[in-house]
């Protein structure tokens, strides 16, 4: 099984941007715990992170006939864009999306994601155990 991991806007800048938000590990932090996690279920990961909605959009498109799923964290795009949920509808590749931090008691802006009428499921606020529970989510529908 392969999966595309997305991360969108400020993903990048984790254990720098708002510590007291998003903590103090780093994107490569991040990376080295999604590896870890794929890797003992034997799942094939390739990383893209973007701070710009058009490369999203076509990293979800170049996803199609490649991957098994997708784990995207589209950040701030998640309550603004509706080209990335665009993609996901488009390409049909089955998409988890993963929040660090729960959406739904942040700001008021911050709690409706558009992107999650796209995906087959949304965890949010469990930081990064939720890339791993996307995963295990990938896999237990059998993708």
């Amino acid at each position: 099984m392969k999966v595309f991991v997305i991360n969108g806007p400020n993903i990048n800048m984790l254990g720098i941007r708002e510590p007291e938000v998003y903590g103090v590990a780093s994107y490569d932090d991040l990376l080295d715990f999604i590896k870890a996690a794929a890797l003992k279920l034997q799942i094939q990961t390739e990383f893209f992170q973007s701070n710009c909605e058009g490369g999203i959009v076509s990293a979800i498109q170049e996803a199609y006939g490649k991957f098994d799923a997708i784990i995207i964290n589209p950040a701030a795009y998640s309550h603004t864009s509706i080209a990335i949920p665009d993609a996901i509808k488009a390409v049909g590749v089955p998409t988890v999306e993963v929040h660090l931090t729960d959406i739904s008691k942040r700001e008021d802006y911050r709690r409706n994601s558009y992107t999650s009428e796209a995906c087959i499921k949304t965890i949010c606020g469990e930081g990064f155990e939720g890339y791993k529970l996307a995963l295990e989510a990938i896999l237990q529908l059998g993708m």
